[in-house]
């Protein structure tokens, strides 16, 4: 592979932080202030954040245990089976498939938010008014101007990428290091204008769409899945890890990407809290922009929007690479469609990248017909969960490893350790999976997606078999 395309330490964390704060931190606290108290978002985040800490050393264990299973955490599915066995092979495909969808839906969640903060620029975008009606269906301007700028964002990556993954690493990092900069300034300004009535009551109850009362308990359990998607690309070093400078930066830059992403989430999630009320902020399509404003006026508001086009066009480029390299690198372990390992002469999986990117088109088509808030919501219940059999299956990896013995060598004090990191990891992911699939409708649809892939695993079988002659003359 070309030195190019190899990443080093600070460009696979900045791929880390990029992906994880993306659109989450310019939605979610809207969407957690719709299904918990102050009290309940908080410790749904500190919750959250203590379960993705030990999967994040579930991840940064494995990169350096197993460095030959490259791609991410779904390839750990088809070690969990004799190697070879149809087991092996369906549950590798099968993972990556739901895996892969999982990154389409969140790459649309991404690009609809950019849109969303263009608005700040271009009102255009939130136009109401009727551009043709076909049936029960009226195309409006915005949602058509929306739909036009999320197509010409997400080819325009495409073409970003196409040049060379270093330099595309490169402009993820500014754009990156930019947005975190910009996150610290805005939580020392809110810090002085944080409101402590606007969070009061602390740790009242909430009523559900049923007219339920729900506790605190039930809260942290609803917010559970919507704080998880803030976490959503932990992994992204481990998907590259193949591409890696050095393999002990993929564990570095697991870990660090972490905590700073933790730290500004709990940081602007809480301080949005304290500058807006609550019905502000649950009738809010761009919370972090409204918050800023009630402070500073307009411009405080047009800065943060910008701020935020940079921090989403580093997202894109960022979750576009992960969302390609994953069937790449799950084809070169025999667990994907063969077609998927052809590379342009930069040595990019440009077969992948250009089908990725055409079912993102098709995600795309939702934002003609759904508002950006509505369609955010969805996408990230249904990306998320598609996330979570991944990291699952990476804890009981672990488990297994530990339980074996594999590439411990003796050492007890490191199998312990890793036993007790994997079994909480797969209690977290557990917990989240069954929080999240509470709902019948997001389950079904859900499982849908993930069962959609079997169309294709007879292809994956076929070119295993025509390959096997080879192999045996071999």
């Amino acid at each position: 592979m070309s030195k190019t395309n190899k990443l080093g330490l600070w460009i696979l964390t900045a791929l880390v932080v990029g992906n994880m704060v993306g659109s989450g931190i310019f939605m979610l606290p809207r969407t957690l202030s719709e299904v918990a108290s102050p009290a309940g978002v908080l410790l749904a985040w500190v919750l959250t954040g203590a379960g993705v800490l030990v999967t994040a050393l579930v991840f940064g264990n494995l990169a350096i245990r197993k460095p030959n299973l490259n791609g991410g955490p779904q390839i750990y599915a088809k070690e969990l089976f004799s190697k070879g066995s149809n087991a092996s092979i369906l549950s590798g495909y099968m993972s990556t498939w739901g895996y892969w969808i999982g990154n389409l839906a969140g790459n649309i969640a991404i690009i609809t938010t950019f849109a969303g903060y263009l608005s700040s620029f271009f009102p255009i975008l939130t136009s109401s008014a009727t551009i043709m009606t076909i049936g029960s269906f009226s195309l409006k301007t915005g949602n058509a101007l929306t739909f036009l700028v999320c197509t010409l964002l997400l080819w325009t990556t495409h073409f970003i990428i196409l040049r060379g993954l270093e330099n595309a690493g490169k402009l993820n990092f500014a754009a990156t290091a930019t947005k975190v900069i910009g996150f610290f300034l805005f939580i020392v300004i809110a810090l002085f204008a944080f409101e402590k009535t606007n969070i009061l009551p602390f740790a009242e109850a909430q009523m559900d769409d049923a007219g339920n009362k729900v506790g605190l308990l039930g809260q942290i359990n609803h917010a559970a899945v919507a704080t998880l998607w803030a976490f959503i690309g932990v992994e992204s070093a481990v998907v590259f890890a193949s591409r890696a400078k050095k393999q002990v930066d993929v564990k570095r830059a697991t870990i660090l990407g972490l905590l700073i992403a933790l730290g500004i989430y709990i940081g602007i999630s809480t301080l949005v809290m304290g500058l807006l009320n609550h019905s502000e902020l649950v009738h809010s399509d761009k919370p972090l922009i409204d918050a800023i404003s009630s402070v500073t006026g307009p411009i405080g508001g047009k800065l943060l929007a910008a701020l935020g086009l940079i921090s989403l066009l580093g997202s894109t480029i960022g979750w576009v690479m992960l969302s390609s390299e994953v069937p790449y690198q799950a084809a070169k372990q025999g667990l994907f469609l063969p077609s998927f390992l052809k590379e342009n002469k930069n040595g990019l999986p440009i077969f992948s990248l250009i089908v990725t990117n055409s079912l993102g088109q098709l995600f795309i088509f939702s934002t003609i017909s759904n508002s950006i808030s509505d369609a955010f919501n969805f996408v990230i219940t249904i990306a998320t969960l598609s996330y979570l059999v991944p990291y699952f299956i990476s804890s009981v990896f672990q488990i297994k490893m530990v339980v074996t013995g594999e590439t411990y060598e003796g050492h007890l004090r490191n199998r312990i350790i890793d036993g007790i990191i994997g079994i909480l990891s797969t209690v977290y992911s557990t917990w989240v999976i069954i929080a999240g699939t509470a709902d019948l409708k997001t389950f079904l649809f859900g499982m849908g997606l993930l069962a959609s892939g079997i169309v294709f695993y007879g292809k994956l079988q076929k070119s295993q078999r025509s390959q096997l002659p080879e192999k045996l003359s071999a």
